[in-house]
């Protein structure tokens, strides 16, 4: 068979002309002669797989630049890099569902008219980070302000001090924005994805740091949480303390399909060990959540410095003592120290108040 006009190799390919003359200026499906007189485009019938393998690769939504890489792979490789990037497009379709759903939610339940003066509150806070007794080094960081409290702590090894200042320094930029609440939770996914990015750009070829992620970003009363590994989130409301957020370890992950109770689950060895965390596996998985704050909460934000070595009954009296943001996280550190402080300790104490 000799060369095929743009139109004859196009309806054989699955494309459109349009399409081919794109391919070709970015040099994905050049063609295989250009007449002389005319300038028409003319391909081989061998091109046909390799035009429609494009054809498919843009059918799932693949940008031109991965495409030109794909298509210079041999067809293992070719194979394995069409499934991390479809595994890439799921896992971010999922966080935009979830996202979607919680906003919905949200707006069905009235929240963006969220806005009435009569409900301003302000925050007061107070941020800690402490080595700990044990520990040489400290790869916890803390982040409070009026708008934004966030805690990391950096998975133990050469890069943890640099993950998790990366991640608080990849959100503080949320601190400096007055946004609608209806934005709050888009603002901080993308935040979120950027301190996953900054953690990612720290790898070397000997090691990947990671970290845990928790934060909240408010805007009036509403608030923004986020949540990454097994740091945590908690409020103390009417003088009830309530856990805000769900460790992503792999014995809480026993236990939610039943293999561990959670007694088995606080004694076992493997603890600590870690299935989400900032700059770990394919692409993260944050929760996400939006909440109401209401004056008289105060809200703790600690890494496993502290609640894995503190009971539930001594935070919640710590929390529930009349001192103010910056005595009570003295006094979380120290309830640490008196149960030996083996890890590094984070913690936030912010207090919601009538604006």
């Amino acid at each position: 068979m000799g060369l095929m006009t743009i139109g004859v190799f196009a309806q054989a390919a699955g494309l459109t002309p349009k399409a081919l003359r794109l391919y070709d200026q970015v040099g994905l499906v050049p063609p295989a002669a250009v007449d002389a007189e005319s300038g028409y485009r003319l391909y081989d019938p061998a091109q046909l797989p390799s035009a429609r393998l494009v054809a498919q690769l843009r059918g799932i939504g693949m940008p031109l630049a991965t495409i030109r890489v794909v298509c210079g792979l041999d067809p293992a490789a070719a194979a394995e890099a069409i499934t991390a990037y479809w595994r890439r497009v799921t896992a971010d379709t999922a966080a935009r569902a979830r996202l979607a759903t919680i906003l919905v939610d949200h707006l069905s339940e009235g929240g963006a008219t969220m806005s009435d003066p009569s409900s301003a509150v302000a925050v007061r806070y107070a941020a800690r980070c402490d080595t700990g007794l044990v520990r040489d080094s400290n790869e916890d960081a803390a982040y409070a302000s009026d708008r934004l409290l966030a805690v990391a702590d950096g998975i133990r090894g050469p890069g943890g001090a640099a993950a998790s200042a990366a991640a608080i320094d990849a959100l503080t930029p949320l601190a400096l924005v007055d946004a609608p609440a209806v934005d709050l939770l888009t603002m901080l996914a993308g935040g979120v994805a950027d301190a996953d990015r900054s953690v990612r750009g720290l790898a070397t070829d000997e090691d990947q740091p990671g970290t845990t992620l928790t934060a909240l970003v408010r805007s009036g009363s509403q608030l923004a949480l986020a949540h990454v590994g097994d740091s945590r989130a908690y409020l103390l409301r009417d003088g009830e303390l309530s856990l805000l957020t769900q460790d992503h370890t792999w014995v809480w992950a026993q236990v939610d399909q039943g293999r561990l109770d959670r007694a088995e689950a606080a004694a076992h060895p493997e603890r600590a060990l870690l299935v989400r965390a900032l700059g770990s596996g394919a692409q993260v998985e944050v929760d996400l959540a939006l909440r109401t704050a209401r004056p008289g909460d105060r809200y703790l934000l600690c890494s496993d410095g502290l609640s894995a070595v503190v009971d539930r009954a001594a935070l919640h009296s710590a929390l529930a003592a009349p001192t103010d943001p910056g005595d009570t996280v003295r006094a979380l550190v120290d309830l640490a120290w008196a149960e030996g402080a083996p890890d590094n300790i984070a913690c936030v104490v912010a207090d919601v108040v009538v604006g």
